[in-house]
């Protein structure tokens, strides 16, 4: 019979999941949606759908999250319920406060803080208390693998769309802006459905890593691979979620950002697209968020730096800067609450 924790556990990552595609739903389409190449009810269809098939690219990601952060054989249940609590409390606060923060960030944080609230003891020496937390079952190679990408991702994006920009400027500067209108409007639909395609390959594995995580600390499965029902299940609630939209960071992203052409949503969605499929290849979890984000103010850079609204970026960094100690200390408190009702 399986083990009650278990159950919750795949619960609570397809609900973060569905929180995932719902949250990030504006990574994909607010450009096109903001740019009217695509209206609201098509572009929610598409995204949705090409978010179902994304999923099924690889299993790197899902390899990175579910065994590159702790060693799933030293962790429990309650640990990765933790996380994924603490992780889903936070995507709803950015979610309600409309700022586009990271699921990504969110789930690592949930992670990290949840094992570490595992390994955390209490010690008494010399009639004092004295605290420590074991380390070995942290992955140092893995986390310093997301980190580094959780870095430079945002960085790449936005250089990614600067010279985008400036290259798609420079090839049709004789042309006139009515006929790039023309050109771009249906150009941007494909760039929409790739940087959906890629959204859902890098985003719904992160939930496939958690459960196979789940899976193997709970002796259902003894080695690391993701099963054909947990890919299905993540992308279909990725997909959900997306399809029900999450517009009040679609505004923050495309409208308050910067205003946007075609030609513009273009550039910002395939330069992002480009930066994520990369990072899927070689099993980095990065945020989709920041790298469309930071995409967008590449291409309103090439333009002049006042294109772009940098008060409503400042908001955007606080926010990427606290999700990761953030969702730490919610998964942190997760767990010790879970530990006072005697769940381990």
């Amino acid at each position: 019979m399986l083990d009650p924790l278990v159950i919750l556990v795949v619960a609570a990552a397809l609900i973060f999941d569905f929180i995932n595609g719902f949250h990030d739903t504006a990574n994909s389409i607010a450009t096109s949606v903001l740019t009217r190449a695509l209206t609201i009810p098509r572009a929610i269809l598409m995204a949705a759908g090409l978010n179902f098939l994304g999923a099924f690219v690889s299993e790197h990601v899902a390899t990175t999250i579910g065994k590159g952060i702790v060693d799933p054989t030293t962790v429990t249940q309650a640990v990765v319920l933790a996380a994924l609590m603490g992780a889903i409390a936070w995507n709803l606060i950015t979610w309600y406060l409309g700022l586009p923060s990271s699921s990504s960030h969110a789930l690592i944080g949930g992670v990290v803080g949840a094992a570490a609230a595992s390994q955390f003891s209490w010690q008494q020496e010399n009639g004092s208390l004295t605290w420590s937390i074991h380390y070995g079952a942290f992955q140092a190679a893995g986390i310093e693998k997301i980190l580094v990408a959780l870095i430079t991702s945002p960085l790449l994006g936005y250089l990614t769309g600067l010279l985008l920009m400036i290259s798609l400027s420079w090839a049709f500067r004789r042309v006139p802006m009515w006929r790039l209108n023309s050109w771009f409007r249906f150009f941007q639909v494909g760039s929409a459905g790739f940087m959906a395609f890629s959204h859902g390959g890098n985003d719904a594995q992160k939930s496939m890593g958690i459960i196979t995580m789940a899976l193997v600390a709970g002796g259902i499965i003894h080695d690391f691979h993701v099963p054909t029902w947990v890919k299905v299940c993540c992308a279909l609630a990725m997909a959900l979620g997306t399809a029900m939209g999450g517009w009040r960071i679609i505004k923050t992203i495309g409208r308050k950002v910067m205003e946007l052409r075609y030609i513009h949503g273009f550039a910002a969605e395939t330069g992002a697209a480009l930066v994520i499929q990369a990072a899927t290849h070689i099993g980095a979890p990065i945020s989709t968020t920041h790298v469309i984000s930071s995409s967008i103010m590449g291409v309103g850079s090439s333009r002049r730096l006042t294109a772009v609204r940098w008060r409503i970026v400042n908001n955007i960094l606080w926010a990427w800067v606290l999700t990761i100690p953030a969702a730490a200390a919610m998964g942190a408190l997760v767990y010790d609450t879970m530990l006072w009702f005697g769940v381990r």
